[in-house]
């Protein structure tokens, strides 16, 4: 059964997806306690073979997350500029890096830190009236949880440049159109749509979704031609899982598989 540290962040395994809902009113922001215990919820998720997919959102009605509450820096102590510098890495990291899949279920303003939090996961479904930025130039910082990074990579560099180097907001119409979501939902409708995605990913091969993931995260980094030979050596590597065998025996005898995680 999967725990959490904190009440700061809820869980609920339904299936094999397990929910996780940021619960740090007013705004839903990220501390050191939420961050380290999202770290050991993923961690626990990678240990438990029945948790194929994550749901991550907010909660309330207005904010996914407003990112990192701004009275820490307050003082101006590098020290802790420093510390929750390593805490937003090591945990928007660890969300990328989680074997399955991660959808974010954008319910309503998802700024700095909350944006990266969206932008750590594999699927982000942003409702309607959602709003996203990364303002941190505004206050005279930078996004350090990978925003940099992985907002450039999604939308490209032209976009990501008018976000954070002009502070620009944008709208989840906007959001759509520029490859920042995948989709837009009405209000009140993107948890349940997250959790369908994950109910799609539950009928995949977890081994299989696992090596494909690592390959496509693989892209943004390394040589393609590189990267081919890697991809077929991880499809020879899928013959060493039962869950190969059962899929195929599966589609042969016209039915529905039964994924072991192995």
């Amino acid at each position: 059964m999967i725990e959490s540290l904190t009440e700061k962040l809820l869980v609920e395994q339904r299936g094999h997806t397990l929910l996780i809902t940021i619960n740090s009113p007013p705004a839903n922001t990220w501390d050191e306690e939420n961050l380290s215990g999202l770290v050991d919820i993923v961690r626990q998720c990678n240990d438990e073979s029945s948790v194929y997919a994550i749901v991550i959102t907010g909660q309330g009605e207005k904010f996914f997350s407003a990112g990192a509450d701004l009275k820490l820096f307050a003082d101006g102590d590098k020290g802790v500029a420093a510390g929750m510098a390593g805490n937003f890495g090591s945990a928007f990291e660890a969300l990328a890096d989680f074997r399955g899949v991660s959808i974010a279920a954008v319910n309503g303003f998802a700024m700095g830190g909350g944006l990266e939090c969206a932008l750590a996961c594999d699927i982000r479904i942003a409702e309607a009236q959602a709003q996203m930025a990364l303002p941190e130039a505004t206050v005279g910082l930078l996004p350090c949880g990978g925003g940099t990074q992985n907002l450039a990579w999604l939308v490209g560099e032209g976009w990501a440049k008018r976000m954070i180097l002009c502070g620009e907001r944008v709208n989840a119409e906007t959001a759509l159109r520029i490859g920042l979501v995948e989709e837009v939902v009405d209000a009140g409708q993107a948890l349940g749509r997250g959790l369908e995605l994950a109910e799609l990913v539950g009928k995949q091969s977890p081994p299989a979704v696992a090596a494909c993931k690592g390959l496509i995260q693989k892209a943004r980094g390394g040589n393609i031609n590189a990267a081919y030979e890697v991809e077929r050596g991880a499809f020879v590597d899928l013959f060493d899982t039962q869950d190969q065998k059962e899929g195929v025996q599966a589609f042969l005898e016209k039915r529905s598989p039964e994924w072991i995680n192995g």
